[in-house]
């Protein structure tokens, strides 16, 4: 599996931002897809995964009601819906995957590189 993740930029503090990853090669598999980021200075940081083919999602409790992933089968493509951002939220985001939606939060097995948030204070 190989994933691709962009959509980082620069917001203000209480914006949104939209992230996507595009995944391609055994997607017909089922797993599940995920985002974890990284501050500096900080250990990484999982923060949702969803079901490649059902509905299931599981959230980091630090983003519980501002962060939303969803996903477009027909586009392949799995969305980090970022709302009311603050600094601290500032790191580089990965989309990541592994065999179930907890599995994607404590080991992944494949990794995108990363993309950049910044949000300016």
């Amino acid at each position: 599996v190989q994933l691709q993740a962009y959509g980082g930029g620069l917001v203000q503090a209480g914006g949104s931002l939209r992230l996507s990853c595009a995944a391609s090669g055994r997607t017909s598999v089922s797993y599940a897809i995920g985002w974890v980021r990284q501050a500096p200075g900080k250990e990484r940081e999982f923060l949702a995964s969803i079901t490649w083919r059902a509905d299931n999602t599981f959230y980091a409790d630090s983003v519980k009601g501002r962060f939303t992933i969803s996903k477009d089968l027909t586009k392949n493509t799995v969305y980090l819906q970022m709302n009311s951002l603050k600094p601290e939220d500032t790191a580089v985001y990965y989309c990541a995957a592994g065999a179930s939606i907890v599995t994607v939060s404590r080991t992944p097995r494949y990794w995108g590189q990363g993309t950049q948030v910044t949000v300016s204070s």
